[in-house]
C-alpha cells in the first residue's frame, strides 16, 4: 500500500459522514492514534469500536494492529497538522495561505495513488491512435478541456473541444469508431457529459472521463477513468483542487504523448511556437 495519509485523502469521497469523521481525525491527530487503543479511539473520534473496525476494512488492513504498525511507518515524515488541517474562521491570512498551499501540495502528490502508469500509458495510446478527439466539458469544466485543447493542439493532433451542450452533442452524435470521446467533470453527474459520451459510444467511439468522484453516473459507461478526487476544504469552492489535479493530469498526458511522438512531436511544437512568435512584437 502506497503512503497511508495519501490513501485516506483519496477514498476520501467514499466514505460515510461517520467515516469521514474517523478519517479527519486520524489525518490531523496521527502521532496520537499511534498510542491509542482501538477503543480509545473509538471514544476520541464519539463512535464504537465496530464502526472504527468496518473503516479500516474499507481501507483495506485487517485488524487494528496492522493498521497502527503502517501510520507508525509513515508518520515519521509526515506530521499529522502537516497533512489535513480545516481552513477555520479566524484564522490569519499567513495560516489561510500555508493551508492552501500544502493541502494543494498533498492532494497532487496523492496523484500517484490514485492514476496508474498502466492507465496513463493506455489513454495515451487512445489519444495517438484516434483520428479525432472531442474534449468536452461544461462551466469550469469547460476551461480545463481548452487547455487539453491548447495542448493537443500544439502537437498536431486533430482536435476539438465544446462547452455548449448542444455542440457537444451534435459532435458526439457524429462520432465513429476511430473516435476519441473525451470528457472532464468534477461531479460526474452532468447529464449533458453523460447524455454525450453516451451518444459517442453507440456510435462505437472510444470514451475517457477525467472526474472526481469513482462512483459518480459517469464513471459506469466509459472506457478510461481518471480520478481527480480531493479532500475539498469547506472554504474552498467545490472543485478548487480538483482542477488544480485535472490541469496536472492534462499536463501528463501531454508529455507523454508528446515523447511518444518522438521527433514528429518536437517538430509540432516548434511549428506551434513559431506561429505564436510571429504574433508578438
Amino acid at each position: 500500500m502506497p503512503n497511508l495519509f495519501s490513501h485516506i485523502r483519496t477514498r476520501y469521497n467514499t466514505l460515510s459522514p461517520t467515516q469521514k469523521q474517523i478519517a479527519d481525525f486520524v489525518l490531523s491527530h496521527s502521532e496520537q492514534v499511534i498510542l491509542l487503543s482501538l477503543s480509545d479511539l473509538a471514544d476520541k473520534c464519539s463512535t464504537s469500536e465496530t464502526t472504527i473496525l468496518r473503516f479500516l476494512r474499507k481501507l483495506g488492513f485487517s485488524s487494528y494492529q496492522v493498521f497502527k504498525v503502517k501510520m507508525a511507518q509513515d508518520v515519521s515524515s509526515h506530521s499529522g497538522q502537516a497533512i489535513y488541517e480545516e481552513i477555520q474562521v479566524g484564522d490569519t491570512l499567513a495560516q489561510v495561505r500555508q493551508k492552501v498551499v500544502t493541502s494543494t501540495m498533498n492532494s497532487i502528490q496523492d496523484l500517484d495513488n490514485m492514476i496508474s502508469t498502466e492507465l496513463i500509458d493506455e489513454v495515451a495510446s487512445a489519444i495517438l491512435k484516434a483520428d479525432r478527439i472531442l474534449l468536452c466539458g461544461i462551466g469550469s469544466s469547460g476551461v480545463i478541456a481548452i487547455d487539453a485543447f491548447h495542448k493537443f493542439l500544439r502537437l498536431g493532433l486533430n482536435v476539438s473541444h465544446y462547452n455548449d451542450s448542444h455542440f457537444m452533442g451534435i459532435a458526439c452524435s457524429q462520432a465513429g469508431s476511430q473516435t476519441l470521446a473525451f470528457a472532464i467533470s468534477h461531479s460526474g453527474e452532468s447529464v449533458d457529459i453523460i447524455d454525450s459520451l453516451a451518444l459517442a459510444k453507440q456510435n462505437g467511439a472510444t470514451t475517457a472521463l477525467i472526474t472526481s468522484y469513482i462512483h459518480s453516473s459517469a464513471t459506469k459507461q466509459e472506457d478510461f477513468i481518471l480520478l481527480s478526487s480531493s479532500n475539498e476544504t469547506k472554504f474552498r469552492s467545490d472543485a478548487m483542487i480538483s482542477r488544480i489535479l485535472q490541469l496536472v493530469i492534462i499536463d501528463i498526458l501531454y508529455v507523454t504523448v508528446m515523447l511518444r511522438l518522438g521527433t514528429k512531436g518536437i517538430d509540432a511544437i516548434n511549428k506551434s511556437r513559431l506561429a505564436v512568435a510571429n504574433k508578438k512584437v
